[in-house]
């Protein structure tokens, strides 16, 4: 007797599904069988290309197969992180995210194209990158108390730069002027190389900007430097005081590298991932190239990172809000 044409196809569907099953787990398991690669959003040359070619370089060796980092720059990372949010979870696309990614953008985008935390599936945290605020060497003072009383008696007095606006240098400005009380108006440029141009040539008094790109030119003599936004002194700058410890506790801001792959990646495969990256975290080599490159090593999983994220997006939220940072 034969079956039915509907019960017919349903069999059929039923039988490749069982012999597909086999395969897509074998696949899981002898993961990466290929290069895998890690989408960078931002051009090459700069600290964060230099941190995703170190990671590539040392997960590729643990992962048994090559990692290779292809640059896509562009909409303040929104361009490489709707890229990957879109492609296969098959562990053989990822991003080297930043905060900029997946807290600040969705601040200040209506419109962005992924979400933070349902577009993907983070792997882990990797590093912190510090920010400093730097004055041009004719300023008068070398504290932020000093810039502070001074801009509070000359309200129209500074001007700020930073590279971008959104940009984690924008955020960590605002945040100072708003927990100070200062004033300073808000100079962007397109990227620390012009931004800090601008500052020793006198366009603007003061700037924000990463210490990897500021500590060449303080360690020249070119500009000088007032205070860092993170909690801890700064490895290459370790005389410099932290915004906390002139005068506001508890000020922190900075700049955060993490991996994240497409949403539902398959679960052998992230453990493997984060797996690669812990073993590469916790080698004392490893963490001693992030920090000759102004890099501080921050580990953690990835319930850290979605929770760091969590943690961080109503606050960056509110920042916006309060200074007005839209990018639409």
């Amino acid at each position: 007797m034969s079956l039915p044409r509907s019960r017919f196809v349903s069999c059929l569907l039923a039988s490749a599904f069982v012999l597909a099953a086999p395969a897509v787990s074998w696949a899981q398991q002898t993961y990466p069988d290929r290069p895998v690669k890690l989408v960078v959003p931002f051009a090459p040359g700069g600290a964060t290309d230099i941190l995703g070619r170190l990671l590539a370089t040392a997960m590729g060796e643990r992962l048994g197969q090559p990692m290779v980092v292809e640059n896509r720059p562009g909409a303040g990372t929104v361009v490489a992180a709707s890229l990957v949010a879109k492609a296969p979870a098959d562990g053989y696309t990822l991003l080297l995210g930043a905060n900029t990614t997946l807290t600040m953008n969705p601040a200040i985008r209506t419109n962005l194209p992924y979400d933070p935390v349902r577009s993907f599936t983070p792997i882990g945290m990797v590093a912190d990158m510090g920010l400093l605020l730097v004055a041009h060497n004719d300023v008068q003072g070398s504290t932020l108390k000093d810039i502070v009383a001074q801009a509070k008696a000359a309200p129209d007095k500074f001007s700020y730069g930073s590279y971008g606006t959104g940009s984690s240098v924008h955020f960590g400005a605002e945040m100072l002027k708003a927990t100070a009380g200062f004033p300073m108006l808000h100079v962007p440029f397109n990227g620390s190389s012009p931004n800090l141009t601008a500052l020793m040539g006198g366009q603007v008094q003061l700037a924000v900007d990463t210490v990897v790109a500021s500590t060449p030119l303080i360690k020249a003599g070119k500009i000088k430097p007032i205070a860092v936004l993170s909690p801890q002194r700064l490895a290459l700058l370790p005389n410099v005081p932290t915004v906390a410890e002139s005068g506001y506790p508890g000020f922190d801001m900075g700049s955060w590298f993490a991996f994240v792959a497409p949403s539902g990646l398959p679960a052998p495969v992230h453990k493997k991932l984060e797996k690669a990256l812990a073993d590469t975290m916790a080698s004392a080599e490893f963490k001693k190239k992030l920090v000759d490159i102004g890099m501080t090593p921050a580990w953690g999983n990835g319930d850290a990172l979605r929770a760091r994220i969590e943690r961080e997006l109503p606050l960056m939220r509110a920042v916006a809000a309060r200074a007005d940072i839209r990018v639409d």
